[in-house]
């Protein structure tokens, strides 16, 4: 594809800039967005900032948020650029999410659940009608409900996590054991997507895609382009601990926690052995954030692709090639907006292609 150099035009730059600065500001208000406001009062945006700029920096997810006017496609796309300057100062071992700090825990297999249900902050059964009162909310506002909420906490401390409903189910026989992992967990952030890839690369690759994007594919499978009808073992939403070894001593210590959404869910899955156990299958998702969309979508997928590998693909959202290419909102938004470049030479060609096709049709035309 051939482009044209382009010369000059640095004053329209500056200024087509200096514009987004203008839109930003154009309100007026005495009181600019800060960090804190926009991880508290837009904690779903947060979320998705963290997420799908694969970098968990809850301040900086704020600036991408406030500095791209909320374009989540643009704020990702600023953290994944800074986290690329960033080095790599450690490793740390495999987590596990039953150290979850858990704010919210569900499960839709059981209605009992070792540890219980625990709705945590959720819209999910809130009408969707307009609170017009808070298009005039004040700041008092804000504190009394705040203060409302802290003085009614119960006495008794609530456990430092919960059993995993997974757990069980494998007791049980009803869901295959663990399979040790015999490599090294692929990193996207190094190695070049070639296919076929390991369940790990698919994984991470999910981690930090865009959330639409992977809720379109997901929700392809359900409506029957695809065959699995999952049932949510567990979704949790917490504070994983992060720890790491002690320079010294090599003792694990826990440096900070990070919030995650994490799904587990399963699937009837038949294997073509008659030798093994009928067991159900398990799909996985987890991601930055508080985000329950994204985490059923991306073990949705797992699930899927998962069959695919097996028993080869007969829908989009089981083939790896297809999901993985298609669900990174930066790669995707780059190849959608390099469009907009000069692309003179190129339709320089296809107008004198097609200018000689019209010629070529009218030459030929019988004359009446």
């Amino acid at each position: 594809m051939g482009y044209v150099a382009i010369r000059g035009g640095e004053q329209a730059i500056s200024q087509a800039q200096g514009l987004l600065e203008f839109l930003r500001a154009r309100g007026g208000s005495e009181a600019s967005l800060d960090h804190e406001m926009i991880s508290s009062q837009l904690w779903a945006l947060h979320s998705r900032a963290l997420s799908e700029g694969g970098i968990y920096d809850p301040k900086l997810a704020s600036l991408a948020i406030k500095q791209s006017g909320g374009d989540m496609l643009e704020a990702a796309f600023y953290l994944r650029a800074y986290r690329s300057t960033r080095p790599r100062l450690g490793q740390t071992p495999a987590h596990t999410t039953s150290k979850m700090r858990v704010i919210r825990r569900i499960s839709s297999a059981f209605k009992s659940v070792p540890g219980g249900q625990m709705l945590g902050p959720t819209p999910d059964y809130v009408q969707r009608l307009f609170r017009i009162a808070l298009l005039e909310e004040s700041g008092d506002a804000l504190k009394e409900i705040t203060q409302e909420w802290l003085s009614d906490l119960p006495a008794d401390e609530l456990p430092d996590t919960f059993p995993k409903v997974v757990d069980a189910l494998r007791e049980e026989g009803l869901l295959a054991p663990t399979e040790p992992v015999d490599h090294e967990p692929f990193d996207i952030t190094r190695e070049p997507l070639v296919f076929p890839l390991p369940r790990s690369a698919s994984l991470a690759t999910m981690a930090r895609a865009e959330t639409g994007s992977i809720l379109t594919l997901a929700y392809s499978n359900m409506r029957g382009y695809g065959d699995v009808h999952p049932t949510v073992a567990e979704l949790r939403v917490g504070y994983v601990p992060v720890e790491l070894p002690h320079p010294v001593t090599g003792e694990l210590i826990e440096a900070g926690e990070v919030l995650m959404t994490e799904c587990e869910l399963v699937a009837m899955h038949y294997k073509d052995d008659k030798d093994s156990l009928p067991v159900f299958g398990l799909g996985y998702g987890a991601c930055f954030g508080h985000n329950e969309v994204k985490a059923i979508s991306m073990a949705v997928l797992d699930r899927a692709m998962q069959k695919g590998s097996a028993t080869g693909a007969d829908n989009p959202s089981e083939d790896q090639e297809f999901v993985l290419l298609h669900i990174d909102g930066v790669e995707s938004m780059g190849f959608c907006t390099h469009y907009k470049m000069p692309h003179y030479v190129t339709f320089q060609s296809d107008l004198d292609r097609l200018r000689a096709a019209q010629e070529s049709h009218q030459s030929e035309a019988p004359v009446s």
